[in-house]
């Protein structure tokens, strides 16, 4: 379903001065009165936590939150619908209830108590030395108990997680019996689970819209959502007959009400040009039903996932669609993840773009950075965390960019299920610049287009390097590059300004090189390796015996041999130049780690929790 519509400017009425000062005394009148209800604790007002997520699929617990750069610390906010006899609330690596950072509210029936806490390796939980989590107030609302705390970004207390950009695990656990102290609670039998959230948001200003701004909704159509934990929902929209080019500036989510905690993600793409017409469909998108013409609908024009704001275009750039040589045809991409299998539910929900006829000056442009998809590119099995990178060379962004440069401003990172990490850099003249996108607890399940927090310039003859780490524990065999999803991808699309031919700066291992790796691996193993042409790289890959030294060579090769470049214009050409046998990228000077910020020590509070009146709790 689609809807288009105008707004109009608004006109500003022109006041008399009395009416201006009887305007500003009531201001301050009313001012007074809000400082008194604060005083008092009221509920804060949804304004002061900008963000805002569900953590259960149930929707009972919602945290609200709002980021201080300044004293470099977060405020949550979280809305507990049904209070029991407590719940825990933290941090950890990738959402384990070991070795994580907790906020704990707890009863023994009677009393309440609110605490800074930690669980070692085998879940049990012990008060911190050091308590962070500030509490600032609860409050009790006729929606439920408000609870307020603050935590710095950085403790520099061993037992405590780092607060850093990317991806954040938050967990949460409900505590359904009364407990009468701290290490009394059992983790394992608590009713709980992860939420994933970019927690530090980037502090943009708002850029201004244009008066003639449109909006279009593509939603989906009324759908059943499946009762299974997991569908990715297809349907297909078009733009009007003969709808010229405009700019996107920017777009927001739609979510129908009540299944907030229900749509995981979703993306809208635009489909391939030189198709006229693409059939339309409604379903999932796994289904046999699905015409094979959708998987031509790729180019990404919008992305969102759980607890994203609106997502803004920087004043000079809008995101080109409509017009002659694009594609009339969209596809909307919905994740509905649905672990408690509730049948029935209808939903519409979908992305509102806002876009203008009165085109910005620069066109922006997607580029992709990373990772060729080819299986010469592997992981062994059993690693726990095996690093593969790939370059886009200074040979290639000296043909391919503008004198002027362009701007990065926003970044999705991309890998299959064993990935991760992933961070790009930039470097010019072999010496590390600054940070592109970093993400240390990225998770495959949590993809969603990035704001940067500042613009990252790239000018000809720099270079961009994509770092992917892998974990494949769980696995027995190689895994290898490639589309499949146990296949693997190592890729960063960034999004910049002005847009160029250049789609596509992508590297992989020449494959001379990699033939002679199996060639080396068969004379110190037996033969194992069938050398035959009619035998394929993965086949080889998989019939590797894992052993320390075939291991540690293949992490040599790809840090030594030569590249294969992808230097490709829109159309998957290569930009004409020598792109073979390409040697790797030398680098001189690394960034220096960032050094955690402490915060001075408050009087170092002591590790006892901290009494709360809620009265007496039951079920």
């Amino acid at each position: 379903s689609m809807q288009t519509s105008g707004s109009k400017p608004c006109s500003c009425p022109s006041f008399k001065l009395r009416e201006v000062a009887s305007m500003y005394f009531t201001m301050i009148a009313v001012f007074l009165v809000i400082l008194v209800v604060a005083l008092q604790g009221s509920v804060p007002r949804g304004s002061d936590f900008p963000y805002k997520v569900p953590l259960d699929p149930q929707g009972l617990l919602e945290l609200s939150w709002n980021v201080s750069y300044p004293e470099q610390a977060v405020n949550f906010q979280l809305l507990i619908r049904d209070l029991q006899f407590g719940l825990l609330f933290g941090m950890s690596d990738r959402g384990e209830f070991e070795n994580a950072d907790l906020a704990v509210l707890w009863s023994d029936g009677h009393n309440s108590y609110f605490g800074d806490a930690w669980s070692d390796a085998k879940g049990q939980l012990h008060m911190d030395s050091q308590q962070d989590y500030q509490l600032l107030g609860a409050q009790r609302a006729p929606e439920g108990l408000y609870l307020l705390f603050r935590r710095p970004f950085s403790t520099c207390d061993p037992k405590d997680y780092l607060i850093e950009d990317g991806t954040v695990h938050l967990i949460y656990g409900i505590l359904e019996k009364p407990v009468h102290s701290l290490q009394a609670i059992n983790i394992s039998a608590i009713h709980g689970g992860l939420q994933r959230v970019q927690l530090l948001k980037p502090n943009i200003t708002i850029p201004e819209l244009p008066s003639d701004m449109k909006t279009m909704e593509i939603t989906a159509p009324d759908v059943v959502i499946p009762s299974q934990e997991t569908t990715y929902w297809c349907y297909m929209a078009e733009l009007p007959e003969d709808f010229p080019k405009h700019h996107i500036i920017m777009y927001e989510p739609v979510i129908t009400a009540g299944n907030e905690a229900l749509v995981h993600h979703m993306e809208v793409f635009q489909c391939a040009a030189e198709f006229d017409s693409f059939p339309h469909y409604n379903g999932p998108c796994d289904s046999k039903m699905k015409p094979d013409r959708l998987n031509y609908c790729r180019h990404v024009l919008a992305a969102w996932a759980m607890g994203a704001q609106a997502f803004y275009y920087p004043e000079e750039a809008g995101l080109a669609f409509g017009g002659p040589g694009s594609s009339r045809y969209l596809r909307l991409e919905i994740h509905y993840h649905n672990p408690l299998v509730f049948k029935g539910r209808r939903d519409s929900s979908g992305i509102r773009l806002y876009y203008t006829a009165t085109l910005r000056r620069h066109d922006a442009g997607i580029m992709e950075l990373g990772l060729v998809y080819t299986p010469v590119m592997a992981i062994p099995p059993g690693e726990d965390s095996f690093i593969l990178t790939g370059y886009c060379t200074d040979k290639c962004t000296q043909l391919a960019l503008p004198a002027a440069g362009i701007r990065i401003f926003a970044s999705q990172l991309h890998t299959h299920l064993a990935g991760r990490k992933v961070v790009t850099v930039l470097s010019r003249d072999g010496r590390e610049r600054q940070v592109v996108n970093s993400d240390g607890h990225y998770s495959p399940h949590f993809q969603e287009i990035r704001m940067l927090k500042e613009v990252v310039a790239v000018f000809p003859g720099d270079e961009l390097i994509t770092t992917c780490t892998y974990n494949t524990e769980d696995r027995s065999r190689a895994t290898v590059g490639g589309f499949g999803i146990l296949e693997e991808m190592c890729v960063n699309y960034v999004h910049y300004y002005p847009q160029t031919q250049l789609e596509l700066c992508k590297s992989a291992v020449d494959p001379g090189y990699l033939h002679r790796y199996f060639n080396l691996v068969n004379r110190f193993n037996d033969e194992e390796v069938c050398m035959c042409p009619q035998v394929s790289v993965p086949q080889q890959f998989f019939s590797i015996p894992w052993n320390t030294f075939n291991r540690d060579v293949l992490k040599s090769l790809y840090g030594f041999a030569p590249i294969s470049m992808h230097c490709n214009k829109s159309s998957a050409v290569r930009f004409p130049g020598e792109w073979e046998k390409q040697p790797l990228p030398t680098i001189t000077e690394r960034l220096r780690e960032p050094v955690p910020h402490c915060p001075p020590a408050p009087g170092s509070q002591p590790a006892a929790p901290v009494p709360l009146n809620l009265g007496k709790l039951r079920r």
